[in-house]
């Protein structure tokens, strides 16, 4: 299957660390890259993506009112949502579980971890996509 991915996440390191794990997996995705909540919302509507990956801090709009639009809009609400943050705030958690977030991960500093968190998410989505 080939995953329509969308990352919304606004640090430029993040996403090449991103890229990086994805072409050693050598997964076929078609990537889309959000560097704010507004782009998401806009990229979403138009691509309609299987999986959403959702930093929380970004500039314009925190991943959670993205989560929260992509919920409250008909064409998008079903759409598997996994949080891939640095906060482990537990109300960050919470609120976002409230919101219907399909995954809530806490990105390691060691790369390998974080590549393995990776191959699990992009793995387990890849075999059980609700968008064809």
């Amino acid at each position: 299957m080939n995953l329509n991915l969308l990352l919304v996440e606004d640090d430029e390191i993040e996403i090449m660390k991103f890229s990086k794990v994805l072409n050693k997996l050598k997964k076929t995705c078609k990537i889309s890259i959000a560097k704010n909540g507004e782009e998401a919302l806009a990229i979403a509507r138009k691509t309609i993506p299987n999986l959403i990956l959702l930093d929380l801090s970004m500039p314009k709009m925190c991943g959670l009112e993205v989560l929260e639009n992509i919920r409250s809009e008909v064409g998008l609400s079903f759409i598997p949502t996994v949080i891939l943050t640095t906060s482990n705030n537990h109300r960050d958690m919470l609120a976002a579980y409230n919101l219907g977030v399909a995954g809530y991960f806490v990105k390691p500093l060691r790369y390998e971890a974080y590549a393995l968190q990776i191959e699990k998410i992009i793995n387990y989505w890849s075999d059980n996509e609700f968008v064809k």
